[in-house]
């Protein structure tokens, strides 16, 4: 296979200019506000039951604190790449910051249901616009080579560990205080990273998109909300169930209806023309699978130490710190790696680590420890995880146009989104109980046997997006030194 990068990603804007004496100011924003996104995501797991005691949820009614974020987020994400690409990083950055801290202090302060969901949308609303912001302005301030490649690694592990970290923050607030300050937390994250953008953040006239498609944006946020729905019902009650079927007969037709109205429009919400190059199409496809594994590993490793060692919030949280420190260790050593061997060996050698650690987790049983069951598994995981979420998402920014880097972070966001619910979704009726427990012992093995099948599937999903990435992924990474301005052909060349 050849080794050399595929024909870059370029469109109508220039390329990068080098970074200027607030580069390390903007990537210390874009990690701020990807570490806010990603840390709501698993704070709020944990407080979950302290929530439906304090404001008295339906059955069923609770998982909407997680759903309607995941709906508005998921279904956005397209939107809000492009909406950044429009009105300028700075100002999207800042309109995004002000609306998850708004949301977040009504969030805290909800009464009633019906508050903290439509408080959690808003901040879903806020999420869809600054998580593919946060990756665009580092595409924007770093040329490509290694000081991009070492911008993106360090944005990669303050994401990935923020989500390890947002489980143990959210068992500490819960325990110590109450489930009010994991929405509350987020005030003093907003204000440190709007500072951050005012000062750091600029924009030229040539990052901005000239116009909105919005017939484009309308399809495509509908289509993507009625699949992400339709994988939400179909988790929650089953895939031949009425709303699952209709969301996904709704999500079909507009989808089909908006690849028809990109391919014609004079300014698409999305150019099909960057699917030609191979790094975007590899490190979106990889995305989903690592999205679906990931997700659903945290969703179900957690419950496995709640319900079946009985772990308290605040001590589920802590046994997540092994998690954490794996991730920060192999996002560390992917991007001195990827220079060595290329993304092809990195990238793969990662997804087989993650799913070796899913494969360790689905061998837990109702008598397992910390330590002889969970602490192996997710060091393994874990390191697997850094080692290719780094490397795929350096893949995927590579040579994309400068107008053109909301549109591949929202790309990038929105098939991780769609994998988390599609593995939420196919894994929930997987770990799904089998049979009637005759005792509270039988019932426990239920449990654990459902979980384990749960994780024997996450590692399948791991497996699959490795096979992609030892076949279709660029062998060697860009040339480190390429000058800002080189054309495609002429970085191929000199390296």
């Amino acid at each position: 296979m050849n080794e050399t990068q595929p024909t870059a990603v370029r469109g109508p804007g220039p390329d990068p200019t080098p970074p200027g004496r607030h580069a390390g100011l903007v990537l210390a924003a874009a990690c701020v506000a990807q570490v806010m996104v990603v840390l709501d995501v698993s704070v709020v797991n944990v407080a979950l039951p302290s929530i439906a005691a304090d404001l008295g949820f339906a059955p069923g009614g609770l998982s909407w604190v997680v759903n309607a974020y995941t709906l508005v987020f998921g279904g956005l994400l397209l939107l809000g790449g492009r909406f950044a690409d429009l009105v300028g990083h700075r100002v999207a950055m800042m309109l995004g910051l002000v609306v998850f801290g708004v949301t977040s202090v009504v969030g805290g302060f909800a009464q009633t249901p019906g508050q903290l969901v439509a408080a959690r949308a808003g901040q879903g609303l806020a999420g869809a616009l600054l998580a593919p912001l946060s990756l665009a302005v580092i595409m924007v301030t770093f040329p490509e080579g290694r000081g991009r490649s070492r911008a993106v690694g360090i944005w990669a592990m303050v994401a990935a560990a923020g989500s390890a970290l947002g489980v143990l923050l959210g068992g500490v607030l819960t325990d110590w205080l109450s489930w009010r300050w994991v929405l509350f937390v987020n005030v003093p994250i907003v204000a440190v990273g709007l500072v951050l953008a005012w000062i750091a953040v600029h924009d030229g006239r040539a990052t901005r998109a000239r116009r909105l498609d919005l017939p484009g944006a309308l399809l495509a946020t509908v289509a993507v909300t009625a699949l992400v729905n339709g994988l939400i019902r179909a988790g929650e009650h089953g895939w031949g169930t009425t709303g699952a079927l209709v969301s996904f007969a709704v999500a079909a037709v507009t989808g089909a209806a908006f690849a028809a109205w990109e391919l014609r429009a004079a300014h698409p919400l999305v150019r099909f023309g960057v699917f030609r190059a191979r790094p975007v199409w590899v490190a979106n496809l990889v995305v989903l699978f690592i999205g679906a594994a990931t997700v659903a590993g945290f969703y179900f490793a957690s419950l496995f130490l709640q319900n079946v060692l009985h772990y308290s919030p605040l001590r589920a949280g802590a046994a997540f710190l092994p998690f954490c420190f794996g991730t920060v260790v192999g996002s560390m050593l992917s991007g001195r790696l990827t220079a060595r061997f290329g993304t092809r060996v990195v990238l793969t050698a990662g997804l087989a680590l993650g799913g070796l650690g899913m494969l360790l987790f689905g061998r837990m049983h109702a008598d397992s420890t910390f330590l002889d069951g969970f602490l192996l598994p997710s060091l393994v995981a874990s390191t697997g995880v850094g080692l290719c979420m780094v490397a795929n998402t350096s893949l995927a920014t590579t040579g994309a146009a400068r107008d053109e880097a909301g549109l591949i972070s929202g790309l990038i966001n929105a098939a991780r989104q769609i994998g988390g619910s599609l593995g939420l979704a196919v894994l929930t009726t997987v770990a799904a109980l089998h049979g009637t427990p005759s005792s509270p012992e039988a019932a426990t093995r239920l449990l654990v046997d459902g979980y384990d099948r749960a994780f024997l599937v996450t590692a399948a999903f791991c497996a699959v997006a490795a096979v992609v990435s030892a076949v279709f992924a660029p062998g060697r990474p860009a040339a480190p030194d390429a000058a800002p301005g080189d054309l495609p052909e002429e970085q191929s060349a000199r390296a």
